[in-house]
């Protein structure tokens, strides 16, 4: 399991995955079949490819995949590298996912999505994250997406907490993602109403969404005071 999960081990032999559904319990036939699919196309480089009729044809995964730095900012929920299983089923059904099937496969790509913070090699994490988002969490998940948040915060991964106090601010346009790579230029992709997204790789206005994001990084509570934040806001749900 530490090989695996320090991608030592990069492609899963089934057998040892049979194994391991045997440890955990996992007997419904259906189910071991949906984790050996995962496992072999996790095994790809485009894992995502499997998932076509969810992701249409994969951009942002890719790009996010390739990312060294990933730097965002969110409004009304919380990034999809950051969530938990349980908030990502409560947010994708919330979005009017009804069909059991379809729920599942999203929320297996949402997972599968956050196997790149694994990596030896896992691109650096920023995220800003607005109060509002966290008033969004069903109650039911608050305290497990807390704990995972807090939990899941180290040098190369950090959040920070964008209070109300703070009031009006440069990003009240909404939320965006910039995806920095090592050797191509940076992007910035903006998610909009009804599934559709908007890559920008225009530099001047990649600068500008950079120069946008200093200013709510500046506006935003500290690293360490956003996890007190988190913190507190855990012992209130306790």
């Amino acid at each position: 399991m530490t090989r695996i999960e320090k991608r030592k081990i990069v492609r899963v032999r089934d057998t040892d995955l049979q194994t391991l559904l045997d440890i955990y319990g996992v007997t419904d036939a259906d189910e071991r079949e949906a984790y050996r699919r995962l496992a072999r196309e996790a095994a790809k480089s485009g894992w995502w490819v499997g998932y076509r009729d969810i992701l249409g044809a994969g951009t942002y995964v890719d790009l996010e995949t390739e990312a060294a730095r990933v730097r965002t900012y969110q409004v009304l929920h919380l990034p999809g590298l950051l969530q938990t299983e349980e908030y990502a089923t409560a947010m994708i059904r919330a979005g009017g996912v009804t069909d059991e099937d379809e729920l599942e496969r999203r929320v297996e790509v949402r997972m599968m999505r956050q196997h790149i913070l694994a990596r030896s090699d896992a691109p650096r994490l920023w995220a800003v994250i607005d109060e509002s988002a966290f008033r969004k969490i069903p109650e039911d998940v608050a305290a497990g997406q807390l704990r995972h948040l807090i939990d899941v915060q180290r040098p190369s991964l950090r959040v920070q907490v964008l209070p109300d106090s703070v009031g009006p601010h440069a990003a009240m346009d909404g939320s965006f993602v910039i995806l920095d790579f090592p050797r191509d230029p940076s992007a910035v992709y903006v998610e909009q109403t009804g599934g559709s997204a908007l890559l920008v790789e225009d530099p001047e206005q990649i600068t500008l969404y950079e120069t946008v994001l200093d200013h709510v990084q500046a506006a935003a509570l500290s690293v360490d005071d956003s996890r007190a934040w988190l913190e507190h806001r855990l012992r209130q749900l306790d």
